[in-house]
């Protein structure tokens, strides 16, 4: 069975000081079964001008009162969780996407409708980087395993933005949605050497991770 990938898109990376406007999720058992909504931020969420950067956005975009509340988009998610049959996540960073969404359950008084644990794709593909090539993918001082080279490693190509070194690289603004889609696919290639979404087909699978 399969997990549910999940990335959330936020106003910056602190879960108390920043909110949430964007989730999507995709049950990659059922991949047409997917979940992508926004809302508001609340008014005392802070937002940094990276989150703007990297996703494309403004903050009246992140302010708009015409959107549901932060409140009611984490109600409806948990209400979407709650009826799949698989109740882990996979993410790029779990730590992130999990801590964020619990921190705002603990806020409004939810109940959690998931397990507290959760599929690790910059994990995964580490170890098997490590099996083939017997070093870690690094950079400096710390793991540099990011989504885009695990998408690059997985044989995808896909125009994604990145800030390096504050540097704004060309690409597609983040979307939550397109990047559980993007994770989805890496999870599926790095732990079956499977192709999973029709759009990522015309991208071979790298001999490595063939199974």
């Amino acid at each position: 069975m399969m997990p549910i990938s999940l990335d959330i898109e936020t106003s910056g990376v602190d879960f108390v000081k920043n909110g949430i406007w964007q989730i999507g999720a995709v049950d990659l058992n059922n991949p047409e079964e997917t979940f992508l909504e926004e809302a508001r931020i609340d008014d005392e969420d802070e937002i940094s001008e990276e989150s703007l950067k990297i996703t494309g956005k403004t903050e009246e975009e992140l302010r708009d009162k015409n959107k549901q509340s932060q409140k009611e988009l984490l109600n409806k998610f948990l209400k979407w969780v709650a009826g799949r049959k698989i109740k882990n996540f996979v993410c790029q960073c779990p730590q992130f996407d999990m801590g964020f969404i619990i921190t705002k359950i603990n806020k409004y008084g939810f109940e959690k409708s998931f397990h507290h644990r959760a599929f690790d794709t910059h994990s995964i593909a580490q170890t098997i980087f490590y099996k083939i090539n017997k070093e870690f993918v690094m950079d400096g001082d710390h793991s540099g395993f990011g989504l885009n080279k695990i998408i690059d490693f997985c044989g995808i190509k896909a125009d994604r933005l990145e800030i390096i070194n504050n540097q704004v690289s060309k690409g597609s603004p983040h979307n939550a949605l397109e990047d559980c889609k993007l994770t989805g696919e890496c999870f599926s290639r790095l732990m079956f050497g499977k192709n999973l979404f029709p759009e990522y087909s015309q991208f071979e699978i790298p001999e490595v991770l063939i199974k």
